[in-house]
């Protein structure tokens, strides 16, 4: 059933366009900084921006800090909203499960789907942005003529090596894909419980949106620890030396939970769920 949701991913030409739209922002951005070498003001403008003109292979940061506030969320709304809605919706659901194939089986197989969507729409940013910020804003060449990523200075002013860069990278990765899969538990929730992959979309968007929100209303202050943003750019104290994990350890403690909670309600949802269509 796994093999068969991942041939379904990768079948489809929308996993190709979202990938590639997620790919377009950085590059367009890339252009204008590398055409203008004008930076953002400081204060402005998404983080990495000003430090990627003297530092390309800081780019896939400054990249991910562009994606990740709105197009990256859409993305993993619209797929997870339509995991299950999707096939209600086409009539598809019914027949999938008059096969012998589980109702846990089944949600199981679209939730490793999801995760393999977001790995890979991650994963595609990071490369089209690394080789984009290489290109563009420059290398350095060792004594042999090997061309190599330039040292980067961290956010504390400490230089970090190509291989600590590296290590920061992967777990920038991580740390956004547990922040995406808290995305991909509220809509594979909400497609369990409408037949609208539409409607399952857009009631975990307005989730986010309202979270964002309350993020900066100092009236919520109290609640706002445990709304799925608020640690949403955390990843960004990889980039600090040494690393602060305070609110890299909070902001994936708060997915993971909503991660267990919403796929249990999906999961409980889904068994008892009555399929007509």
């Amino acid at each position: 059933m796994i093999r068969v949701e991942l041939a379904k991913l990768f079948r489809r030409p929308r996993t190709y366009v979202i990938a590639g739209l997620l790919c377009a922002l950085p590059l367009i951005v890339a252009i204008f900084l590398a055409t203008t070498r004008i930076p953002p003001p400081p204060g402005q403008g998404g983080a990495f921006l000003s430090a990627v003109l003297s530092n390309g292979a800081l780019y896939p940061a400054a990249a991910m800090a562009l994606v990740l506030p709105i197009f990256l969320p859409v993305s993993v709304a619209v797929l997870a909203g339509d995991a299950v809605a999707g096939e209600a919706s086409a009539g598809t659901l019914r027949y999938l499960l008059i096969r012998p194939v589980g109702r846990t089986r089944l949600l199981v197989a679209k939730l490793v789907a999801l995760v393999t969507f977001v790995l890979f729409a991650i994963l595609t940013v990071v490369l089209t942005a690394y080789l984009s910020g290489v290109l563009l804003f420059g290398v350095s060449t060792s004594a042999a003529g090997v061309t190599l990523p330039p040292d980067v200075t961290s956010l504390s002013g400490v230089t970090i090596s190509p291989a600590g860069l590296a290590l920061r990278l992967l777990g920038t990765v991580g740390y956004i894909v547990i922040s995406m899969l808290g995305v991909a538990a509220i809509a594979l929730f909400l497609s369990t419980v409408t037949d609208s992959a539409l409607g399952a979309a857009m009631g975990a968007l307005a989730v986010l949106v309202t979270s964002q929100v309350l993020v900066t209303l100092d009236a919520a202050a109290a609640i706002r620890p445990y709304l799925p943003t608020r640690y949403w750019l955390a990843w960004i104290d990889f980039f600090r030396d040494p690393v602060l994990w305070r609110d890299i350890e909070r902001g994936a403690g708060i997915q993971l939970v909503y991660l267990v909670v919403l796929l249990g309600a999906a999961w409980a949802n889904f068994l008892t769920k009555d399929i007509t269509t």
